[in-house]
C-alpha cells in the first residue's frame, strides 16, 4: 500500500479501477466485522469528458449502489466531491491493463443500472456477507436490484475481465482480494495503518447458482 493524495492519482486513474471504502458508521462496521476485513463498500470510476472542450480533460466518476440518507440504489456522483465528503478510509486500487476489458460493454452496462435507477439489495448484501459462516444458503445472481461488490463485480463479467462469477455472492472485501489488480494500490484518504488484507490474491472463480 502506496499513500498519495487524490491530486497525485487523479490522470492516472483508468476506467475500472476499484475504489474502497472504510466506513464508521454502524452499518460498515458491521460488514467488515462479518467479513473480517477493513473494507466496507466498493465503487468502481466511470470517465466523463466535457462537453465541446478539444483539450482531452476530463472527469473522474464514481458509480456505486449505495444506500445512505436520501440515497437508495446505483448512482454517478463526482468522485472528488465523494472524496471530500466522506469521514472513513478510502482506497484506490487500479485494475491490471494487461488483462482483457471492454471498456465500452463495462459503461454502458453499469450505466444501464444508474438509468434504470435500480435500488439498493440490502437482504443479498447482507446474506451475501453471512454466507462466510453459513455455505449451504447462498444468493442466486439476481441483477433487478444491486448492493456495492455486486454491481461492480457484474460490470466485470461484462467487460470480460472476469468470467464464472456469482456477483451476488461477492463481498466488497471479497472483490479487493481478486487477482485484477496492479500490485500496487493506495491509500487516498484516512489511516495509514490500515491495509487491505490479502489483496490481488485469489482468483475471481465462483459457481453459478
Amino acid at each position: 500500500m502506496i499513500c498519495i493524495s487524490y491530486e497525485e492519482a487523479r490522470p492516472l486513474m483508468k476506467p475500472g479501477d476499484v475504489i474502497a471504502f472504510g466506513g464508521k458508521a454502524r452499518f460498515s462496521s458491521l460488514i467488515k466485522l462479518i467479513t473480517m476485513g477493513n473494507v466496507s463498500h466498493v465503487g468502481t470510476i466511470l470517465q466523463t469528458k466535457v462537453v465541446d472542450d478539444n483539450t482531452g480533460r476530463f472527469f473522474n466518476q464514481l458509480i456505486e449502489s449505495t444506500l445512505h440518507d436520501d440515497v437508495n440504489g446505483v448512482i454517478i456522483s463526482r468522485f472528488s466531491d465523494v472524496i471530500a465528503a466522506y469521514p472513513g478510509d478510502i482506497w484506490w486500487l487500479p485494475i491490471d491493463r494487461t488483462k482483457p476489458f471492454n471498456q465500452e460493454a463495462f459503461f454502458d452496462f453499469l450505466f444501464d443500472q444508474a438509468r434504470a435507477k435500480k435500488p439498493y439489495d440490502l437482504a443479498q448484501a447482507l446474506k451475501s456477507a453471512v454466507d462466510l459462516i453459513d455455505m449451504f444458503d447462498k444468493n442466486t445472481e439476481d441483477f433487478s436490484k444491486f448492493f456495492c461488490s455486486e454491481l461492480v463485480a457484474a460490470g466485470f463479467e461484462k467487460a470480460g475481465l472476469v468470467s464464472h462469477v456469482n456477483a451476488s455472492e461477492v463481498t466488497p472485501i471479497d472483490l479487493c482480494r481478486w487477482r485484477i489488480f496492479e500490485d500496487d494500490y493506495y491509500l487516498l484518504k484516512g489511516d495509514s495503518e490500515k491495509e487491505i488484507s490479502r489483496h490481488n490474491s485469489t482468483a475471481p472463480v465462483q459457481e453459478i447458482i
